[in-house]
């Protein structure tokens, strides 16, 4: 990746490069690992999929710019937490407070900051579980600890930060107030809906084992009775059936005939 053409620290920049890489791989890796034992472990993953990226050559200087910094590979690793990023997609808002979590608790991963814009939400709507994490990057002569920020949100709010930031960038950063107030009110519709769902997910999670098991009996012999009755009884088919109703029509159309006794004279 290159950054701008002014800048002249290119071997040092291809060395952060690698380390930033590096960082995600491990990351990724951690994140898959936890996922699938969830999925043996209680048949369930909280990871709908995760993306990364390394932030391009002109929103790190374009950040850089705004926080009136030179652009250096010093001020680089300083001041742009955010060069190597990973976004995990969750099903609910209970599955972030667990993964973010059980980040926390890997004994190599160092929690350097974390916003919580769920419980705080930005004033646009914006909302998202941020933090920003060191991992050790093991090298041939020494080990350095690396940024990465990760960011942890639902479906639903993946989908709202999407086309918000789409329709945003359209009016560079500038959108009308009537365009940020239905944004702001899309996105209070996008929290119910998490809500709605999470709390849908809990009443299922609360149904006991016993109720689960008797309903799949009450289903299981409903489909037995249906099966059984089905051997003894015949089901005519569509063209079958028109023939009987066209036959039925066409008696009833016909004029009954009338007998006509004829008497003998003796």
């Amino acid at each position: 990746m290159d950054l701008p053409i002014f800048y002249n620290e290119a071997e040092e920049w291809s060395k952060a490069l690698l380390l930033y890489d590096a960082a995600l791989k491990e990351i990724n890796t951690k994140l898959e690992i936890l996922n699938n034992e969830f999925k043996i472990t209680h048949q369930y993953n909280p990871i709908e999929h995760i993306t990364s990226r390394i932030k391009s050559p002109q929103s790190i200087a374009k950040k850089l710019r705004h926080n009136e910094k030179e652009l250096t590979v010093e001020n680089i690793v300083k001041y742009v937490n955010d060069v190597a990023g990973i976004r995990i997609i969750c099903s609910f808002t209970s599955d972030i407070y667990r993964i973010a979590d059980l980040i926390t608790k890997q004994n190599d991963i160092k929690v350097l900051k974390i916003k919580d814009y769920i419980t705080c939400p930005k004033p646009n709507g914006y909302t998202s579980y941020h933090m920003i994490v060191s991992v050790p990057v093991f090298l041939s002569d020494r080990t350095i600890d690396t940024k990465v920020e990760i960011q942890i949100r639902t479906i639903a709010m993946d989908f709202w930060a999407s086309l918000e930031h789409k329709i945003y960038y359209k009016f560079e950063g500038n959108a009308p107030e009537h365009i940020r107030k239905e944004l702001k009110e899309c996105s209070d519709i996008v929290a119910y809906l998490d809500q709605k769902m999470l709390s849908i997910n809990e009443e299922i999670k609360s149904y006991s084992k016993d109720r689960i098991e008797g309903y799949h009996e009450e289903l299981t012999q409903s489909y037995k009775t249906v099966v059984a009755e089905s051997f003894g009884t015949i089901v005519e088919e569509e063209n079958e059936r028109k023939e009987i109703q066209k036959e039925k029509e066409t008696k009833q159309k016909k004029p009954g005939r009338k007998r006509v006794l004829f008497g003998l004279r003796a």
